[in-house]
């Protein structure tokens, strides 16, 4: 059911060479690209009837018209089950209170008397949130893209979501309610390459947006590559992954279920255990086979299960562990060995850590607190997940009076002259008569 890659007995390599050991799904954004051009190139220049072909062409329904009217929203809200509601609720509380503490505050530094350089945090005016459609329905992304943008501070905040067949061309109404519960009325039944494009151009019906973030399929995946620059983007989200890096104090029923609980996403979702506990490798092995038959979406599990992105690596001990599960930096990465938290310290590459028995990746994508669009293939070493930050932008205010200038501009002529850039230096000589001031 899910394959073994023994490392241990010989020195484990460094860098390239040890994350080519480890186990990840073939996601070729770079091919998808030729396929998602010529629809964002259509959707640029037919706006709102290119997305209505579209969504007769890949979601099999004909639509009217693409912004979800507001009568919808509020109907969907007000016939969400209460039990969900109450859930989303306690999600979003959860959220806000984690992501209003992001927030930075604006910072000046007085460099020189009368030469002061300010930081300031300004929100991005304008951004495209994109939930997914498919096998699953996703309310749990709308709280973790509208909350840091709100809270940020985003002044207009879209949301889309592929329509669906089963509901009108709409997207699904629980969707819809999460958007409501927020308090976001402009949202969008659209979806794959086809959205990202509708964001970054803009149509009849959608102004074009600053930033696009959310996760989505490879062809969302793509668009965003395609059209990042014209808009920013958060990342190019891959399939979901888990990492467990486990002892023998680890309780496989634990393990088992929580490396299902990511499988159950995609055929193409990754879990891994890294382990030092033979034992318990074969305890898990063995309780994936009793989990699995029992489980709802046995099949796409099985699929991910057996698929070469995951796997069952066997190390030498903890430390060996630490170094591959930080060389193949996952999305999310539980820890469940002897004394949790000191290893969580040591960890440097993660989208998200999950410290102990109690902390499962199932609590980070609905009601930790944390946010659950996070770096995926081996991107966390580099990149963080969705935050607040992810929504603002850093501008510098250089504040400098006449006698600040005067005493730092021959610094700033001689690295002029040294770059072979003199009318750098001109400008600020410019200003004392076209002579350098004396320091």
């Amino acid at each position: 059911m899910i394959s073994r890659i023994d490392l241990r007995g010989d020195a484990l390599p460094e860098g390239a060479a040890l994350r080519d050991l480890l186990p990840r799904a073939e996601f070729d954004v770079e091919a998808a690209l030729e396929k998602v051009r010529p629809i964002c190139e259509d959707v640029r220049h037919r706006g709102s009837a290119a997305l209505i072909d579209y969504a007769g062409k890949f979601d099999g329904v004909r639509i009217a018209r693409v912004r979800v009217p507001a009568a919808v929203l509020d109907r969907a809200l007000a016939g969400l089950d209460p039990q969900v509601r109450a859930a989303l609720e306690e999600s979003i509380r959860r959220a806000r209170l984690v992501h209003r503490e992001q927030r930075r505050s604006d910072h000046t530094t007085q460099v020189v008397p009368g030469g002061a350089v300010t930081e300031r945090w300004v929100p991005v005016q304008r951004v495209g949130l994109y939930v997914p459609g498919g096998r699953a329905v996703y309310p749990s992304s709308v709280v973790m893209n509208v909350v840091p943008a709100q809270e940020a501070g985003v002044d207009a905040v879209a949301v889309t979501s592929p329509p669906q067949k089963e509901y009108d061309g709409l997207p699904h109404p629980t969707i819809l309610a999460a958007c409501a519960l927020l308090g976001v009325d402009e949202v969008y039944a659209a979806g794959g390459a086809q959205a990202i494009a509708m964001f970054a151009y803009g149509t009849e019906e959608c102004l074009p947006v600053d930033l696009v973030t959310g996760p989505g399929n490879i062809y969302v995946a793509a668009a965003k590559r395609l059209l990042k620059g014209r808009i920013g983007i958060d990342a190019e989200a891959g399939p979901t992954e888990i990492a467990i890096l486990a002892d023998a104090t680890a309780d496989a029923v634990h393990v088992a279920a929580d490396l299902i609980s990511q499988a159950e996403h995609d055929p193409l979702a990754a879990a891994v255990l890294v382990t030092d506990s033979v034992e318990l490798a074969e305890q898990v092995e063995a309780e994936l086979k009793t989990q699995v038959a029992a489980a709802r979406h046995r099949e796409r599990i099985g699929e991910a299960l057996a698929g070469r992105q995951s796997a069952v690596v066997l190390v030498d001990g903890l430390d060996e562990g630490l170094r591959v599960v930080d060389a193949y930096a996952a999305e999310h990465l539980e820890i469940q060995t002897a004394d949790a938290s000191a290893v969580a310290a040591r960890v440097r590459n993660a989208g998200a850590i999950f410290v102990g028995p109690y902390a499962p990746v199932s609590l980070g994508d609905y009601c930790a607190g944390s946010n659950h669009v996070l770096p995926t293939g081996g991107c966390a070493c580099h990149s963080s997940g969705l935050s607040v930050q992810s929504f603002l932008r850093g501008i510098h205010v250089v504040d400098y009076t006449r006698d600040a200038l005067a005493e730092v501009t021959h610094h700033v002529v001689t690295l002029a002259e040294a770059e072979d850039l003199p009318a750098h230096g001109a400008a600020l000589k410019a200003r004392f008569d076209g002579e350098v001031p004396s320091p």
